[in-house]
């Protein structure tokens, strides 16, 4: 799948997709993961597959600009059948098919469960972008934003949509922390200023169980989205 750069400004997509296919039946939890290159969202993907694939009926979608990187990745690395894992090849900035215009990431979206059947969750994952990076609400249903350490201990302090406003921030690598200088403290302050009362998870995907937090959270909206879509 191929996204052409856009001639004219594309139509904004402001409204969460609906709930339910058009024949009543409840469709996949959607879950946008954005952050800026090298955070680590592909290896959180990974971590997420891995560690929910034997309880529910997972499918990713990959952006990246040019090629199909990060999922090849994921599939030599059999985080799922090969056949759950497709990509977008954006063509142009990252955040113009995760927001502005996301025809080519719904049409991967639906050809996956039009495929595989009923799906519980479907992981996105943006190509790697800056802190101004978010999902049209068309598109996903929660949203993820990874930073890293290794980055700097400054990056929540710098703020950004990203960092703001997404459901969960995912502060990664803090197995580095000793090595490039960076306060965990500092970095869980800054968050916690910039961000109120929403959840920060900080993670070590080096360790054996490190992306527990981020998959209980995402259990815990998959949960609250079944829940919903019962009532």
């Amino acid at each position: 799948m191929h996204l052409d750069h856009p001639t004219t400004m594309p139509h904004r997509h402001t409204h969460s997709a609906d709930a339910q296919h058009p024949d009543g039946s409840r469709r996949a939890l959607r879950v946008g993961l954005g952050g800026p290159v090298g955070s680590g969202k592909t290896a959180t993907v990974a971590a997420l597959c891995r560690a929910l694939r034997n309880r529910l009926s997972i499918a990713v979608v990959t952006n990246d600009i040019y090629t199909r990187e990060d999922a090849e990745f994921l599939r030599r690395e059999a985080v799922l059948p090969p056949e759950r894992i497709t990509a977008v090849e954006t063509g142009a900035c990252p955040h113009t098919a995760i927001r502005d215009d996301i025809s080519a990431n719904l049409e991967a979206v639906e050809q996956l469960e039009q495929t595989l059947g009923p799906l519980d969750l479907i992981l996105i994952e943006s190509g790697g972008d800056n802190l101004t990076a978010t999902f049209s609400r068309g598109l996903v249903d929660t949203q993820v934003f990874v930073i890293d350490v290794a980055s700097g201990d400054d990056i929540p302090r710098k703020g950004g949509p990203g960092i703001t406003t997404a459901d969960l921030l995912v502060v990664n690598k803090t197995d580095l922390a000793p090595y490039v200088g960076a306060d965990l403290d500092t970095m869980a302050a800054d968050a916690k200023k910039q961000r109120g009362m929403l959840p920060v998870a900080f993670t070590s995907l080096a360790s054996a169980d490190g992306i527990r937090p981020v998959a209980d959270w995402v259990t815990g909206r998959l949960a609250a989205w079944r829940a919903g879509a019962a009532a």
